[in-house]
């Protein structure tokens, strides 16, 4: 299969780099794989679509202000790791100025470059820890064309975060307000989103992709609320990615806490997810394969054309899609 399939032109005009006023406001495709039939729905109809041994699992961690600039704003860092508090892995920006042995100076510390990775990424030793609240930074996606603001702080938190160590936000659970999620049954996993999330497959054939790795943890009560549930509604494709990770990994959902690096794409017989919630994502990357594994990749496609021609918000900050 070829990344080339997973392609398409989106109107940038659709990029929505500003969240609702009213996180429940957003729009909501439904799809639905027996019949192949879309419905155009509002988010806050999400309740009238569950029924008796429903379960939702959600991602419930915290984006951390992962994104760093020196005194002088020429250089820039985003935190991949925390090795200790004083020694990060990072991505770097512009890397001819983060050679080993150059300095970094953020506030009152003082950060020098003392490896290099193959793939680029920097470790940095800081004489002291850095002051990270007062100078870190939401790492909004690059395609929002824009700095974050304090008000991100909130809207790009989902509003049950709670486990810090993302850099990305689990963006199907952006649309929740705590009233809608009091109405639908649900448990939570923890999965932190990483750097490649997000990132296209670059390979020219989808099988040569190199997937990242992220850190997750399916509790035991969690695992007990599944094994009772009739099915399993994830939340996002961070969700989705744990529950079909411990799924491979045991034959069945247990409790359990590691790093996967779990790539789904076309053909996919998913062991654990029942129905998925997601928005929308990018072409050629990890996300839209797994949305095509799960519905199959020509009903993806004509929902992502129909959604186009509906105006429906893309991203992080955009409209939703229910996969049935």
């Amino acid at each position: 299969m070829l990344t080339s399939d997973f392609d398409y032109s989106l109107p940038d005009d659709l990029i929505a780099s500003e969240p609702l006023p009213d996180r429940a406001a957003s729009r909501m495709m439904v799809v639905h794989r027996d019949t192949g039939t879309i419905e155009h729905r509002q988010f806050s109809d999400l309740p009238s679509y569950s029924r008796e041994g429903d379960l939702f699992i959600l991602n419930d961690t915290r984006v951390v202000p992962a994104r760093f600039f020196s005194e002088d704003g020429s250089r820039e860092i985003l935190r991949l790791e925390a090795l200790s508090p004083t020694r990060w892995r990072c991505m770097v920006k512009p890397g001819k100025r983060f050679r080993e042995g150059h300095t970094l100076t953020i506030g009152n510390a003082t950060g020098t470059v003392v490896a290099i990775a193959e793939n680029g990424d920097r470790t940095l030793q800081f004489d002291q820890p850095v002051d990270v609240a007062t100078h870190g930074h939401l790492p909004l996606p690059p395609y929002m064309n824009r700095e974050d603001r304090e008000s991100d702080k909130e809207r790009y938190q989902t509003v049950f975060a709670r486990e810090e160590g993302s850099i990305a936000a689990p963006t199907a659970g952006l649309h929740f307000t705590p009233e809608i999620l009091a109405q639908i049954p649900h448990a939570f996993v923890t999965l932190h989103v990483g750097v490649g999330t997000f990132q296209p497959v670059k390979a020219d054939r989808v099988e040569d992709h190199l997937m990242h790795s992220e850190h997750y943890t399916l509790t035991p009560q969690t695992a007990a609320q599944i094994n009772a549930a009739q099915r399993v509604i994830a939340v996002g494709t961070t969700a989705c990615r744990v529950l079909e990770s411990v799924h491979r990994k045991h034959g069945s959902i247990q409790p359990d806490a590691g790093e996967t690096d779990i790539f789904i794409y076309p053909p996919y017989t998913p062991g654990a997810v029942g129905a998925l919630l997601t928005n929308f994502h990018l072409p050629k990357s990890s996300l839209i394969m797994l949305v095509s594994a799960l519905a199959g990749r020509d009903l993806i496609m004509r929902a992502y054309a129909e959604a186009i021609a509906q105006r429906y918000r893309f991203y992080s900050y955009g409209d939703c899609m229910l996969i049935l």
